[in-house]
């Protein structure tokens, strides 16, 4: 299973809620050389902005992601311009506030944010 296959299962999963930091980590953790409970529990905290509408928790699993893995600064830079240019911000706030604008529900919005990031941490660890 790669890693977009595990984000998909992982957000379909209706036996528990990962949160968007947590699906990220979990879906790469092998990349990462963690368990899936470490990578789960590395997370934990960091689901809607860090608990308060800030960053983005799918982005930020991606740049732990990237700097578990030696990635430099300007790796972590490309990943946040391309999110931002995509999606217009960085913070959960308002992402969720424009996707709601949009008429997108929740749930669509964090599983779409999930899948960007771990695409581009696929795309960043091919380079």
């Amino acid at each position: 299973m790669d890693h977009m296959e595990k984000a998909r299962a992982l957000r379909g999963d209706t036996t528990r809620h990962y949160n968007c930091c947590q699906s990220v980590l979990v879906a790469v953790a092998d990349k990462l050389e963690l368990t899936a409970e470490q990578a789960d529990a590395l997370g934990r905290h960091f689901g809607a902005g860090m608990k308060h509408g800030s960053t983005c928790g799918a982005l930020t699993g991606a740049l732990m992601a990237l700097g578990l893995t030696g990635r430099d600064e300007a790796a972590a830079q490309k990943v946040m311009q391309e999110f931002r240019a995509r999606n217009g911000c960085l913070d959960c706030a308002h992402l969720l506030q424009n996707a709601k604008e949009r008429g997108e529900e929740r749930k669509a919005h964090c599983d779409r944010m999930v899948y960007e990031c771990v695409a581009a941490l696929d795309e960043a660890w091919e380079k």
